[in-house]
């Protein structure tokens, strides 16, 4: 992979047109801002050539890509099948067909004797002659005949609601279309209320009632946030006995709700929202049951009565605990089960209501994720549970709460003889600059990696929103760790690893410890002989596109090959745009640049406008052409103008999916590819020992 210095095909050069960003007495020129309109036939040509030249410079890889979509897609069981999920008379499951990108769905009654399954979708069928489909099963109505389903065909986020008649075979002719998917039965199975989305900025900020049989022309408006930092939501709760409407942004929460069975009444106020409170609600069991921080960082468990909804009301169930972070709770007959996030871990608690006991559900590995799996029916004695460590494949469990019986339900098939005894996990505690201890899962291969430096590493970081990037298995890796890479994952500030003050610590005016964590865990692997500069490779998606373009313009000498999935890079232009889609909903999450003090602070870590002339590392950049989340022009100018500045010959490659959105291609296998051609980069960059 040469690139026109060593005689391959020259790069494609960006046009430069004047613009001038001003804010205040700051100028900031940005000469690619025209690649900002979608409509331009140059900017389609621009990325047409890129997308030309990453396909030209990456042809010497196209064995080895052929060679690693292969391994993936033989890993995985391909006529695989869910875990059927019980609900009232049924139970509900997809299936894989060979070579399908999509499953079917199906249902069945709870007897397994009886063989009674019904088809409700053919996805591979209904997404014929679609180059991008996604598809989603929504809610089934309470009488269990019908069922809402949405889908996208451009990856923009813009859904088209329509309703499936189980009992007669077909779809109804109503339709609502240009929506955001979020939608909730009422009791009557002939009301159903959905979410709108503002044309300009993506923004869900109406909620819409629609009626069978009546045309969306006629749909009731019953809720719109007016305050363009919060979005809103619809769904119906547990019990279904209400219908609740949410309305939150990154530190307040407000909910509303309404009797199912009385879908023309007015939605009642839960509790007024008051900047900085944030709560769930559900309801089960006669009681709303509310996860809040209300005098508690790391949240606590209240409830309330139904017509006692006011915070002044609300009696505590769990109280807060220090250091213990209260990620999700489930609501069963006697007993409550928590997803505990404690020094880095999850754990799995089950309180007994009526005895105050807690028991754990132990895991038995260094490093892994758990998660409560989907559990619609809360008059039973089992939950069900998920768990996956970076070498153990992903397992579906049932616990019995008590009797403490744990059965297996499903577990991942892995092909092609993987051993996860092959394969070695770690967890380590890094001591950042400013005395902060950060963890880190890593895994590699025993008989294929050695810590000598000699060899290549994968580091991963997010750290944003309080996502925790989860030690979780995923069979793509393999291919790496095969032909000696380690994979590590940093565990960033801005995540909720280490409970709620750990994203606290990540965002806003505290953001560049997020940054300074990834290097300082790239310093400790490079130090302990992991790797070494000349081997060390960094990924990130979005918000983690974002850390990647910091750390290669702070340290490029640390890392040799980057690889930025839709990066969020040109962050001061996007936050001033109120047009663009997310940007007023997050300002708790990264600031309000119109603050001069937050415009200062972003300017000093966007990477688009922080690029040096300094050599970089190989780096590509990927991008989808419908992305509403992560404008498809950030990538883009981000690469034009490191093309400009950069005083090296190492790969800077730009590919855009002209067909998605922000999480790249729909079909299974395409996603694949995408990641194959990944690979490829990344080990054709970084030869193995």
């Amino acid at each position: 992979m040469n690139g026109p210095e060593s005689g391959g095909p020259p790069e494609p050069i960006a046009k430069r047109r004047d613009h001038v960003h001003n804010y205040g007495d700051v100028l900031r020129a940005d000469p690619y801002f025209w690649l900002n309109n979608r409509d331009d036939p140059q900017v389609i040509e621009y990325l047409e050539e890129e997308n030309e030249y990453t396909k030209l410079i990456l042809d010497s890889t196209k064995n080895l890509q052929a060679e690693l979509f292969e391994e993936i897609k033989n890993r995985i069981k391909q006529d695989d099948s869910s875990c059927p999920i019980p609900w009232k008379d049924f139970v509900y499951y997809t299936r894989f067909e060979l070579g399908s990108e999509y499953a079917k769905f199906y249902r069945r009654g709870k007897n397994e004797l009886i063989n009674n399954e019904e088809l409700l979708f053919d996805v591979p069928a209904m997404s014929a002659g679609y180059d991008f489909f996604d598809f989603d099963q929504g809610d089934v109505s309470p009488n269990q005949n019908l069922i809402i389903f949405s889908t996208d065909t451009q990856g923009r986020g813009l859904r088209t609601i329509q309703i499936f008649d189980i009992k007669n075979r077909k779809t109804l002719n109503d339709r609502v279309e240009s929506i955001d998917g979020g939608h909730a039965w009422c009791s009557d199975n002939k009301t159903f209320f959905y979410t709108r989305q503002d044309p300009e900025t993506l923004r869900s900020f109406q909620v819409w009632k629609h009626r069978l049989g009546c045309s969306a022309d006629n749909d009731v408006l019953v809720y719109e946030e007016k305050d363009e930092t919060f979005y809103c939501y619809v769904y119906t709760s547990s019990s279904g006995k209400y219908v609740i409407i949410g309305s939150s942004q990154t530190l307040t929460d407000e909910y509303r709700f309404i009797d199912s069975s009385e879908p023309n009444s007015e939605f009642k106020l839960f509790d007024q929202r008051v900047r900085g409170l944030e709560y769930d609600v559900d309801h089960v069991g006669g009681l709303f049951y509310i996860r809040t921080n209300f005098e508690a960082e790391n949240f606590r468990l209240m409830s309330a009565t139904e017509k006692q909804t006011s915070r002044s009301k609300w009696k505590e169930v769990l109280p807060h605990r220090e250091g213990i972070y209260l990620n999700d709770f489930e609501v069963f007959q006697e007993f409550i089960v928590l997803e505990d996030q404690e020094n880095g871990l999850i754990k799995l608690r089950v309180i007994n209501q009526k005895g105050e006991t807690i028991d754990e559900i132990d895991f038995g590995e260094p490093t892994y994720t758990a998660w409560i799996d989907v559990n619609l029916e809360s008059k039973t004695d089992w939950v069900r549970y998920g768990f996956s460590s970076l070498k153990t494949p992903e397992a579906l469990y049932e616990y019995n709460l008590r009797t403490k019986e744990i059965r297996t339900l499903k577990k991942e098939t892995i092909l092609c003889d993987y051993d996860p005894n092959d394969y070695v996990t770690e967890r380590h505690l890094v001591v950042s600059r400013d005395g902060t201890t950060v963890p880190m899962s890593v895994i590699y291969k025993s008989d294929k990696f050695c810590k000598d430096g000699g060899f290549p590493l994968l580091l991963y970081a997010y750290g944003a929103y309080g996502y925790n990037s989860e030690p979780s298995f995923n069979s793509t890796r393999i291919s790496l760790l095969d032909r000696g890479f380690a994979y590590a994952i940093a565990h960033v500030r801005g995540g909720q690893e280490m409970g709620r003050s750990w994203y606290d610590a990540g965002k806003l005016m505290n953001k560049k410890n997020t940054f300074y964590d990834f290097i300082d865990c790239a310093e400790y692997l490079i130090t302990n002989k992991y790797t070494s500069n000349k081997k060390l490779c960094a990924s990130g998606a979005s918000a983690g596109g974002l850390l990647m373009g910091f750390v290669v313009n702070e340290r490029p000498e640390l890392f040799t090959s980057v690889i930025a999935d839709v990066p969020w890079v040109d962050c001061v232009t996007t936050m001033l745009d109120h047009s663009i889609p997310l940007t007023t909903s997050e300002f708790d999450e990264w600031g309000d640049p119109s603050v001069k003090e937050v415009f200062e602070y972003m300017l000093s870590y966007s990477p688009y406008d922080n690029i040096k002339s300094v050599n970089y590392p190989n780096i590509l950049v990927t991008t989808g052409f419908n992305d509403s989340q992560v404008q498809y022009w950030e990538p883009a100018k981000w690469v034009a103008r490191l093309r400009s500045k950069k005083t090296d010959n190492n790969l800077l490659l730009l590919k855009t999916n002209f067909d998605s959105g922000h999480g790249g291609a729909s079909g299974r296998h395409d996603k694949y590819r995408e990641l194959a051609m990944e690979y490829a980069f990344l080990i054709h960059s970084v030869p193995v020992k």
